[in-house]
């Protein structure tokens, strides 16, 4: 689905997604209209403008992940600034993207999106991870004692959570661990149940507060591949 208050820009993207074989659900062109049609599209994967009437991008995306945590969220903006790519990220985004981008970054983008790796324009990336570092920093509030233990994660759910927490692509993780992308979602998938998250974004906040990004890995070893259903193939 493509949101973007600018019909011949949004025209434009839906058209160069279509051409390259990528199911357009749903477009909008305002907050409170983009809310209505992903709840009602269910779109894989929602490439969003920042700017729009009636509320912004960032509550668009905090409301539609809400509803739907497996929407992933790629933002395609004008805007290169910090704060906001951070706020992007911090409401649920997947990756962050800027208008400049070619037709084929953009393609590119939109697929590595919905099979959840984050993506991000060259430089922003490390400024995400930075963030993420910050707040692990934060201290967190003192556990209940009568709250229950964290839950406890098999030896390769931990492996790729490591993974994710370096910065890692779903791509890149399968070809350390030597095992398919679908058995990385699926690890990814079951540690977020696990763990009560809903998001990437959550899911490497939890690893680094607990020093998962900077302890050693020593992938390599093979896995089973998994097998699991996915959700509508290459719509968005």
């Amino acid at each position: 689905m493509v949101v973007d208050d600018h019909p011949m820009w949004r025209d434009a993207v839906a058209r160069d997604l279509t051409e390259a074989g990528i199911h357009v659900v749903a477009t909008a062109g305002d907050g409170p209209e983009a809310v209505r049609r992903a709840r009602a599209a269910r779109p894989q994967v929602l490439v969003l403008d920042l700017n729009l009437p009636g509320a912004s991008g960032v509550q668009v995306c905090k409301e539609v992940v809400a509803h739907d945590p497996a929407v992933r969220v790629l933002v395609l903006s004008a805007s290169g600034e910090h704060a906001d790519v951070l706020e992007a990220v911090k409401s649920g985004a997947t990756g962050y993207l800027l208008k400049s981008a070619g037709r084929e970054e953009l393609v590119d983008a939109v697929r590595r999106t919905a099979v959840g790796d984050p993506v991000f324009t060259p430089g922003l990336a490390g400024l995400v991870l930075g963030e993420y570092r910050r707040l692990a920093t934060v201290p967190a509030a003192a556990a209940a004692p009568d709250e229950p233990a964290a839950p406890r994660l098999t030896e390769r759910e931990t492996e790729v959570l490591r993974l994710v927490a370096k910065g890692l692509s779903y791509k890149q993780i399968a070809q350390r661990l030597v095992i398919s992308h679908r058995t990385v979602q699926n690890h990814v998938q079951n540690t977020l149940g696990k763990l009560q998250l809903h998001n990437r974004v959550e899911l490497v906040r939890y690893a680094i507060e607990r020093g998962l990004d900077t302890a050693d890995d020593t992938g390599g070893a093979a896995g089973a591949t998994g097998t699991g259903g996915g959700r509508r193939g290459g719509d968005m």
